[in-house]
C-alpha cells in the first residue's frame, strides 16, 4: 500500500501514526493512505520555513520570478502525468484534469512578472524637502488550506502569489487527493525553490486548528465549505492573522426569452454537470424568464442530459466521472431525494447508475429537476453533485431577486442577445463574480476571484493584484534629508502638515 508523507524541508517527513485512506473513485478501492500530522509535524514545516524566509525574501524579485519561469516550464513538461495522478484520486476526466492544472498555471504566469507588480509608488516634493514613497513587503509565513475538487489549480492559487511576493508557504491540501500537491512541491523544489518556502502537511480538523492558531503564521487562505470558512474566518482572525475564506456556492443560470437556446443546453450540460458537479463555480440552477422559455429549454435539456456519457477519468469519450467518495455519493443522493420529498419534478433520475466492470465505482448519474422553489431546502443548499434544478422565474426582476437574496453570492451568468439586459443584470445583482454568455466565468488570473454573502469571508479576492494585496504588506516612508537648517522650534510641537 503506497504511503503519501508530508514535504518538509525539501525533502519527506514521514511522522505521525494516524492516517487517511485515499481511494480510487473509479473503481471503489482503497489506493494509498495519507499521514494526518499534529501539531509536531507543523511545528517543523514552521522551523524550516523561519529558517529560509529571510533569504528568500532578501532575492530580488527578478530572481524569484526566475523560479517561477522554471517552474512553469515543468507544470508543462509534466503535464500529463499530474493529470493521471489527479485524475486517480478525484476522478475527474483527463481533459478536465489537465484543465484544472491549467488553470493553476495561469496564476503561475502572472507572477512571472512580480517584478513589476510589486513596486511601489513615489511622490517626490510632497512637503518642503519631504518626499513620500511605499513599498511592499512579504507577511513572512503563510498558510493555505485547499479543498479535493481542485487539487492543483487552488494551490498553486494560492502558494504561487505568496511564494513570488516573498514569504514561505505551507500548504494543508485536502487528505482525499494529496498527492499532487505533493508533487507540485516537489517540482517546486527542482525549479530551484529553496528547501522550507514550501512545505507541504497532511491532516484534518487537528492539522487545520493547529494552523489556525500558530502565532508565526501571518496569513491563511482557505477554499472549501461556508461553514469550515467562517470557522476559520472566525478563529483565524481572532488571533491575529490575515484571513482570506471562500465557501460553498449555488450558482444561477438566468436564460433570457431571446437567448440562443441550443448554445445554452451546450453549455448549461457543461456547466452543471462537468467534473461531476464537484466545482464552486458549477452551474446546478437553470432560470429561464417566462413559461414559454422554460418549456422550450426544457425540451432541449431533456434529451442532452440523456445523451451525457458517465464513465472511467481515462476514458476519453466521458463527459464526467465518478464523485469523490462513497459518503459523497450518498449525500448527493439523498439531496435527490429531498427535492422529490419536497415536491419537485424529477425529470432525470441519476440514482442507481452503474458502470459494468467498476461497479463498486462511486458514480451518480446526471439528474434533472423542474418546478423547484426558492422555499425548498434542496435549493437552498449547496449539492455538489451532477445535479440541475430549474426554477422558473415570472419576469427579469424575480430572475434578478432570486441569485440575489440566496445566501450564497459566488457566481451567476445571464444569457441573452439583449445588451440592454445584460448591462441591467450585471449592475444590480448581488452576486461577486457574472458571466455574460459565459457560464463558468472564473477570471483570468490578472483579476481576481472572489464571491459574496457566505461564499466569501474577508474582503480581498485570490491571485491578480487582490492576491498581492493579500500577500503583502504596505510601508509608507515619509522622508527629509538636513539641508543644515534649523527648524522652527515653535511648529515642532503641532502636527505636520504639507502645506
Amino acid at each position: 500500500m503506497r504511503s503519501i508523507d508530508h514535504f518538509i524541508g525539501g525533502g519527506s517527513h514521514s511522522s505521525g501514526e494516524r492516517q487517511a485512506e485515499v481511494f480510487n473513485p473509479c473503481e471503489g478501492q482503497v489506493q494509498a493512505t495519507v499521514r494526518l500530522g499534529t501539531a509536531s509535524d507543523l511545528q517543523k514545516a514552521i522551523d524550516a520555513a523561519k529558517a529560509a524566509q529571510p533569504a528568500w525574501a532578501a532575492t530580488n524579485p527578478q530572481r524569484r520570478a526566475r523560479v517561477m519561469f522554471r517552474y512553469k516550464e515543468l507544470i508543462e513538461q509534466n503535464m500529463d502525468e499530474l493529470a493521471q495522478i489527479l485524475s486517480s484520486e478525484h476522478g475527474k476526466v483527463l481533459a478536465d484534469s489537465k484543465g484544472d492544472i491549467q488553470r493553476g498555471l495561469e496564476v503561475i504566469e502572472y507572477t512571472c512578472g512580480i517584478p513589476q507588480a510589486l513596486k511601489g509608488e513615489y511622490t517626490q516634493g510632497a512637503g518642503p524637502g519631504i518626499d513620500v514613497y511605499s513599498l511592499r513587503q512579504p507577511l513572512g509565513i503563510g498558510a493555505g488550506i485547499t479543498p479535493f475538487n481542485f487539487p492543483a489549480m487552488i494551490p498553486m492559487w494560492m502558494f504561487g502569489m505568496a511564494i513570488a511576493c516573498g514569504n514561505a508557504f505551507i500548504l494543508k491540501p485536502s487528505e482525499r487527493d494529496p498527492t499532487v500537491p505533493v508533487r507540485l512541491a516537489e517540482l517546486m523544489k527542482e525549479a530551484g525553490l529553496p528547501d522550507g518556502i514550501l512545505n507541504v502537511v497532511h491532516g484534518d480538523k487537528e492539522m487545520v486548528d493547529a494552523i489556525l492558531d500558530h502565532p508565526d503564521i501571518a496569513g491563511i487562505s482557505f477554499v472549501g465549505s461556508s461553514d469550515i470558512a467562517q470557522y476559520i474566518y472566525s478563529r483565524g482572525t481572532a488571533n491575529g492573522k490575515r484571513v482570506q475564506a471562500f465557501g460553498g456556492a449555488k450558482n444561477h443560470g438566468i436564460v433570457m426569452p431571446d437567448a440562443d437556446l441550443d448554445q445554452v443546453v451546450t453549455d448549461l450540460t457543461g456547466a452543471a454537470f462537468g467534473s461531476a458537479g464537484e466545482r464552486c463555480m458549477a452551474l446546478p440552477v437553470v432560470v429561464p424568464v417566462g413559461e414559454e422559455t422554460a418549456d422550450r429549454l426544457r425540451e432541449k435539456l431533456i434529451p442532452a442530459i440523456q445523451a451525457l456519457r458517465v464513465g472511467v477519468s481515462t476514458d476519453p469519450d466521458a463527459h464526467y466521472g465518478p464523485v469523490v467518495t462513497r459518503a459523497h455519493k450518498e449525500k448527493v443522493e439523498g439531496y435527490i431525494q429531498m427535492c422529490i420529498d419536497e415536491g419537485a419534478e424529477l425529470v432525470v433520475d441519476g440514482r442507481g447508475f452503474t458502470l459494468q466492470g467498476n461497479e463498486d465505482g462511486f458514480f451518480v448519474g446526471p439528474t434533472f429537476f423542474d418546478h423547484v422553489t426558492t422555499e425548498m431546502r434542496s435549493y437552498q443548499e449547496e449539492i455538489f453533485g451532477p445535479v440541475l434544478q430549474m426554477v422558473r422565474a415570472a419576469d427579469f426582476e424575480e430572475a434578478v431577486r432570486l441569485p440575489s437574496e440566496h445566501d450564497y453570492g459566488n457566481g451567476v451568468a445571464i444569457f441573452t442577445r439583449n445588451g440592454h439586459a445584460a448591462r441591467e443584470f450585471v449592475s444590480r445583482v448581488n452576486v461577486g463574480m457574472v458571466g455574460v454568455n459565459v457560464p463558468i466565468p472564473v477570471p483570468v488570473s490578472y483579476h481576481s476571484f472572489g464571491g459574496w454573502k457566505r461564499s466569501g469571508f474577508g474582503d480581498i479576492g485570490q491571485y491578480g493584484q487582490e492576491g498581492l494585496r493579500f500577500w503583502t504588506k504596505t510601508k509608507v516612508v515619509t522622508q527629509r534629508w538636513p539641508d543644515g537648517g534649523v527648524g522652527d522650534a515653535a511648529n515642532a510641537f503641532v502636527i505636520p502638515t504639507m502645506g
